[in-house]
């Protein structure tokens, strides 16, 4: 597809200034991708400004929550170059995504040329330093005007990003959540989509008052097997052994999980994915067995975890951060900032865009 290139692309860059500190999705590049669909039929894609959207009060999305979203990264490598990490697995979650809400897939075509265009124009905007990312936020959202409860006809799909540090740095404070659920039986919960997220705040407000960082869901048919955190998988390592939930239908199939599964086995490492009893796994925590706890995802990569709250209940982990999660941590982020070969064929290089 042919991209238009908007001529105030280039002012707005060279008008951009890289604040010193970053943050996590706090600062925004000053451009975006943009494609329309009406009736099923997609436009080509256009290069543009930053700006704010104009849409319709009674827009679906506004209503109805139409609307699903990835995060992927481009990376700084060694040698000065930009590499995106997996983008064709980003583009195929989101086409599942869309099609759960009834919504039509951005072809990979489309969705490759955003990401592309985006990673290429602002390769200046790419942190050099090890662990931080220019994070990219492609989104697709229903647009038509109007309060019937059904599928839009038209749609929008855009490609913003953000310089920014590592997310999470530090180590995690998990509390199990044992009221609430953030996916239904037979819901959402293996799309990315906005109403996932919004439906763990509640929880997540609870839980920074008891002094906890993230939730600890479980799964919802069954309320007693560890599902994932709130845009997190979850691993834990017993004996050197890593041990995660097996995709569920309520999982999001994360790429970093799937990544991670990968990189471990390839190392050597012996990878369960399996059914984790809430229960076990506290008294494993308890007697030392489960040494080291993790979550990971795009946004961080590997968070440790130090401990896991369980009412008036505090299991403390014996290794935080673990040797597995941080030997894992490291051979993957030396994948994706280019000091280590890719024998999976990971890396796709971008070729920067001078303007």
């Amino acid at each position: 597809m042919s991209i238009y290139i908007d001529p105030a692309v280039a002012n707005s860059l060279r008008g951009f200034e890289m604040p010193e500190r970053l943050g996590f999705g706090t600062v925004m590049a000053p451009v975006m991708f943009r494609a329309v669909c009406q009736d099923g039929c997609w436009s080509s894609g256009e290069l543009v400004p930053y700006a704010p959207l104009a849409l319709d009060p009674a827009a679906k999305v506004l209503h109805y929550a139409q609307s699903c979203f990835e995060g992927m990264k481009a990376y700084r490598t060694r040698n000065s170059g930009v590499n995106l990490f997996r983008p064709e697995r980003n583009a195929a979650r989101m086409a599942h995504s869309a099609e759960r809400l009834c919504m039509p897939p951005v072809p990979e075509a489309l969705f490759m040329d955003g990401v592309r265009t985006v990673a290429a124009y602002c390769a200046n905007l790419v942190p050099a330093n090890s662990g931080e990312s220019l994070y990219l936020r492609p989104f697709l959202i229903g647009t038509q005007a109007d309060l019937t409860v059904s599928a839009s006809t038209s749609y929008e799909f855009y490609v913003i990003a953000s310089p920014s540090e590592a997310y999470h740095a530090g180590h995690m404070r998990l509390w199990v959540e044992r009221e609430d659920s953030r996916a239904a039986v037979g819901g959402t919960g293996d799309a990315k989509v906005g109403g996932n997220y919004a439906a763990s705040l509640l929880s997540i407000s609870r839980l920074r008052a008891r002094g906890y960082d993230q939730s600890l869901w479980l799964n919802p048919g069954n309320r007693h097997t560890v599902d994932e955190l709130s845009g997190m998988n979850f691993f834990a390592v017993m004996e050197g052994e890593l041990h995660t939930p097996k995709l569920n239908g309520s999982i999001l199939e994360g790429v970093t999980r799937d990544s991670l599964i990968d990189l471990a086995e390839a190392q050597g490492y012996t990878v369960h994915e399996r059914d984790i009893d809430i229960d076990d796994l506290l008294a494993l925590v308890r007697s030392g067995t489960c040494s080291e706890a993790f979550a990971c995802g795009t946004a961080a990569i590997i968070s440790p975890i130090s401990v896991l709250g369980d009412g008036e209940v505090q299991y403390e982990l014996t290794q935080v951060p673990g040797p597995v999660s941080e030997h894992l941590r490291q051979a993957l982020l030396d994948i994706q900032e280019g000091r280590a070969e890719d024998p999976f064929g990971w890396m796709q290089a971008v070729a920067p865009i001078e303007v």
